[in-house]
């Protein structure tokens, strides 16, 4: 493989994907394989290195889809279940590869550990449990992956904390409502920057499209992708006539290099 980092976007949807179980909304029946959405994900590889961000319940369909065979590690974004509840699918990477380390904030590892206590316990461990080898991220402080420096982003989903994370030239924040003028200055010069737009109308702890398209401007990369989108932001092809010429939607399968 190349040293030059390959994004491919395994999930592109909101919590409950698209299409929604049972829903009638037009998007959701649409046939077009654009607007079919998993859960939000991205793979990041280069050389031989394969790390996610985020794993949701749909992580065994898309490592299946991508034909990953290794993994390297798992960076979490904040502990919702659309990111975090595919992480019992690490097994089959944990029986050939030992523990898979992955790098969250304490509030998160805390959640994840009442959760998937049997995953991250060290004692008295269930045989056929898969484990974890768990770094904390802390604001204001990098940390490395593979060979790659990764800085933390601090915003706000709602009240929440969420990480988002640079890598180099590529930088990602989903579930994003509010980001401070200091954790801007952290992403500015990025090539390529990821960022949610949840639907049109405004959301308490969500960008919408108008809100994510004014802090693209903030940042001013050369490209821009749109992720964590909900059937009501209206169907892909639509929506992208409709963007400014840098900014694209991203969906699933899609795959940049940087």
């Amino acid at each position: 493989m190349k040293d030059n980092l390959r994004v491919t976007f395994l999930g592109t949807g909101t919590s409950q994907g698209i299409p929604i179980i049972g829903s009638t909304h037009p998007v959701c029946l649409s046939t077009n394989t654009k607007d079919k959405r998993l859960r939000v994900s991205v793979l990041l590889s280069w050389k031989s290195y394969n790390y996610i961000i985020d794993c949701g319940p749909d992580f065994r369909q898309q490592m299946l889809l991508q034909n990953i065979t290794h993994l390297n590690g798992i960076l979490y974004t904040h502990e919702h279940s659309d990111h975090t509840a595919g992480l019992d699918d690490i097994r089959p990477f944990f029986f050939k590869q030992g523990d898979i380390p992955i790098y969250a904030h304490k509030r998160v590892v805390k959640s994840l550990k009442k959760r998937f206590g049997y995953i991250l316990k060290k004692k008295d461990k269930y045989p056929g449990a898969p484990s974890v080898e768990i770094n904390k991220v802390k604001n204001n402080h990098s940390f490395v992956i593979g060979d790659k420096e990764v800085i933390p982003i601090n915003v706000l989903h709602n009240k929440l904390q969420v990480f988002g994370y640079r890598v180099g030239d590529f930088s990602y924040l989903t579930d994003v409502k509010t980001v401070k003028k200091k954790e801007i200055n952290k992403i500015i010069g990025t090539k390529v920057l990821v960022v949610s737009a949840l639907r049109i109308d405004p959301h308490i702890s969500h960008f919408n499209l108008e809100e994510a398209l004014d802090f693209i401007k903030k940042v001013n990369p050369e490209k821009a992708y749109l992720t964590h989108i909900s059937h009501m932001l209206g169907f892909h092809d639509e929506v992208e006539k409709k963007l400014p010429k840098n900014v694209h939607l991203a969906y699933d399968n899609l795959t940049i290099n940087l």
